[in-house]
This record gives structure tokens, sequence and C-alpha cells, in this order.
């Protein structure tokens, strides 16, 4: 695909990596020519330095045969008017843009083609305030993907001393638990990837990926680790964007404090906000956090913009007692180095976002894809088209599907219904398909298998 990424900050240059490995023609457009510079030693990509939403700038990046535009500047504006601009005078069939402002993301009507021309909006902080509040849902979890509009969910635990199945063979699970069905779909053991079969055994400090419906994931996990206790005590640091719509989100059913340095801005949550406590001051002074009962929450969220910052607060409440820290990471190169330690879960943002747009890239039928492991692996949803003739996929079982190397098929989901993937599971046109990859490299693989032949046509 032809693809222009306006922006070259953290979403746009992460996103550039993703694609330019996977053989794209990739253009990147940023008024700053040192970053510019930068991303293009190190990736296989084009570069303009311009104004993102002028026309002659967009002409210069190829706009007139692109497929399409993924606006993710710094400004909402930007944004919207170099849509505007594809759209009006190149025609590009796909605008993607990124807009934060909820004063634009709450009025109906306004992004369509009579109006503003964008055919997919991204709000990372909705994404990331969705991916945040999984994680609360689920104590224990490192990661937790819906599929099928929640039907099913991946979820990534690391497997504890003292877990019913560790030790033990995968196929265990069926005689633990007879009345669940789940599959794993990869193990993660020391960074490396291990494909799972019914013989494998789950070692502590595994990292285990599986696949269950909705209502079967506390079960699973409980073999897993022992299972923790629901959160009930949060606090927040940083009342930002992602701050507020969190704590709006789960305010009802948690006992909400967030901490917040700006008293404008603590003002206006505290008049927003219903049950939230709000406290002014700084989530690293010592005093402020023992005098809130630190020792006492369940789990301290560090959500301010300043990496430095909340690593020094989360890493403090940690120290001061807090149950689990999780803190968002906007540098990649310091998520690996503080996940796992003090710091429960390090959140990246662009990662969260990546797997938005990366489901509009990916050629056939795909709902939802979304990068794992630091965007090593990949899990998708596929919807498989066609019949016995025309698709490589639709009417045969699991086992007879040649599949890419480090690919499982984790469960099929069929109108309401989630069926966990089984040799003898067979495929029909319509079903959701849940696929996972432990090397990404093999996703074209996986796109030209569920592609339809011509003679469905």
């Amino acid at each position: 695909m032809k693809i222009i990424i306006l922006g070259a900050g953290q979403v746009g240059g992460t996103l550039a990596e993703h694609l330019a490995s996977e053989a794209n023609d990739i253009t990147v457009v940023d008024t700053d020519g040192e970053r510019l510079r930068n991303l293009g030693d190190r990736l296989d990509i084009r570069t303009v330095q311009g104004q993102a939403s002028f026309p002659t700038v967009l002409r210069q990046a190829g706009a007139d045969d692109a497929d399409m535009l993924v606006a993710v500047t710094n400004s909402d504006e930007t944004n919207m008017v170099a849509c505007q601009v594809a759209y009006t005078l190149f025609h590009t069939p796909t605008k993607i843009a990124r807009v934060r402002e909820s004063a634009y993301l709450t009025r109906s009507g306004l992004f369509s083609n009579e109006a503003i021309p964008v055919d997919v909006l991204i709000s990372p902080e909705q994404v990331v305030t969705n991916y945040i509040k999984r994680l609360i849902e689920y104590p224990g979890a490192l990661q937790v993907i819906d599929f099928a509009e929640g039907k099913a969910q991946l979820v990534a635990v690391k497997a504890y001393y003292g877990g019913p199945l560790v030790g033990q063979q995968l196929r265990q699970i069926r005689e633990h638990m007879p009345n669940v069905d789940t599959r794993v779909a990869a193990i993660f053991r020391r960074d490396r990837p291990i494909m799972p079969h019914g013989d494998t055994v789950i070692e502590a400090d595994d990292e285990v990926f599986f696949i269950a419906a909705r209502g079967h994931i506390r079960a699973v996990m409980s073999e897993l680790r022992r299972l923790e206790d629901s959160y009930r005590r949060i606090v927040i640091a940083g009342g930002g964007n992602i701050g507020e719509r969190l704590a709006e989100a789960i305010e009802s059913r948690y006992q909400v404090k967030i901490i917040e340095k700006n008293p404008a801005r603590c003002r206006y949550l505290s008049d927003t906000l219903e049950s939230t406590i709000v406290l002014q001051g700084s989530s690293s002074d010592r005093d402020l956090l023992m005098e809130e009962s630190i020792s006492e929450a369940d789990i301290f969220l560090a959500l301010t913009n300043d990496d430095e910052a909340n690593i020094m607060s989360s890493l403090l409440a940690k120290r001061l007692g807090a149950r689990k820290v999780m803190s968002i990471i906007n540098n990649p190169a310091y998520v690996d180095l503080v996940q796992g330690g003090n710091i429960d879960i390090a959140i990246s943002p662009q990662l969260a976002t990546i797997g938005t747009l990366l489901t509009h890239v990916r050629r056939g039928d795909i709902v939802s894809a979304h990068s794992l492991r630091r965007g090593a692996a990949e899990a998708i949803e596929v919807v498989a088209h066609g019949d016995s003739r025309s698709s490589k996929v639709v009417g045969r079982t699991v086992a007879d599907i040649a599949l890419p190397p480090g690919t499982t098929i984790g469960a099929v989901v069929r109108d309401e219904e989630v069926l966990i993937a089984h040799d003898d599971t067979r495929i029909e046109s319509g079903d959701h398909v849940l696929l996972f990859l432990v090397d990404k490299k093999y996703i074209r693989d996986v796109e030209r298998l569920f592609q339809v032949g011509l003679t469905f046509f």
C-alpha cells in the first residue's frame, strides 16, 4: 500500500516503523527536519519536510495516488484540514485522523464526507483509557484485549509458583476445568516465543497468552496464578485527559482519588467528576502520599505525560506500600527497563494506538488488529468469506488449514457463540476467526490465506 503519514512524533514514528517492515511504500511528512532525518536514517521510507495540511506538501508526498492518509500530527485542526484537502483535491480513498479534543468528538455528523471527510477517527486518550480500564477489571493480567465486541478476550498473565497448572502439561487444563473451554495461543519464556502443544509444560514466570469467552477469563487466570482480590481503592496521579476519562469511567464502582498539580485543573475536575476525590499536589510528594494512606491503595496509576515523573512517583508509591503500580511510559526505550520490576505494568500509548491503525492497513476483512509484546507479536480478528472452492479456510477444519509458522487460531466467534479452536473445529463463511502471530513478519501470509479466490465472484 502507498501510505502517507502526517506527523513524525511518537505515534507517527512507531507506525512508520511497523509498516515499513511490511514492504509498504511509506512517506512521512513533518515540519521538524531533524526528526525526519532520524527516521529516514533508520527506516526505508521517504520523508517530506513541510506543513502537513498544505496541498503543495501533500502533492510532494505523493497524495495523487496514495491509498491512505494517516494524520497524526499534534494538532487536531491540522489533521482535520489535511483530510479535507486529501478528499477534495486528491480523492484519497482512506483518511485516518487523530483527534484528541472531546469538543470535536462529541458532535455527531461532524465527521462525514459532507462535513469533515475523516473515515476513521482515532482518540489515543480513549484507546489508552479503555486499555487501563480492562486491566483494572482483571487484577493480575498484563494485557487484556477484546474481540468480537467483547464476547471473547485474549489475556496475558505471568504464571506464578503455586499456580495449579505450573509444572503441568497444557492438556491438563481440560481436566482441571471440565466446564471451561480455553486455548493457550502462545507462551513467552525469557522473552522467546514457544508454540503451545498439549504436552507443553508451563513454567513459573512464563508469560501465557490465552483466549476464552469473557465469562471464563477469571477461572482460567486462577489456574495460572493465585487469583488476586478485586481492586477497590484506586489512586490516579495526573488529572489530564486520560486521568479524567478513566476516573469518569470507573468512579461509580471504585473509590477513586486523583492527584493533580494545577489548581485550575483541580477545580475543573472537582466540578466535573461526581464521587472522585481531587487532591492538589505532587504525586511524588512522600508526605501527601502517606497522608492519603497510599499503603492501603490497591492500585496506583501514574498517568501524566512526563515519563520520568511517572516512573519516580510509581517507584515511591510502591515503596510506600501500594499493592500494584501501573505507569504510562511514552519512551519505548524505557518500557523494557521498568516493566515487571517495581512497576508492575508499563503502558505504551503508541503501541495501544498502533493496533487501531493496523486494523485499517491490513488487507482482507480484518475487524481488529492488536500489537503485542512491544510490537513483535500480533493478534488479529478476521472474517472468513467464500466457500470451500474459493477460500483456503472456509469448510476446512483448523487441523487442515496451512497456517504460516508461529501462527495459531485461538477461537472462532459465530454469531453470539464463542467456539474455542480445536483441531476438529470447522470454519464457516461469516465466522470471526481470532489468530495469534508470535512473529508479525508472517502477517502478509495470513492476509493471503483469508483472501477469497476469483471463483467467489
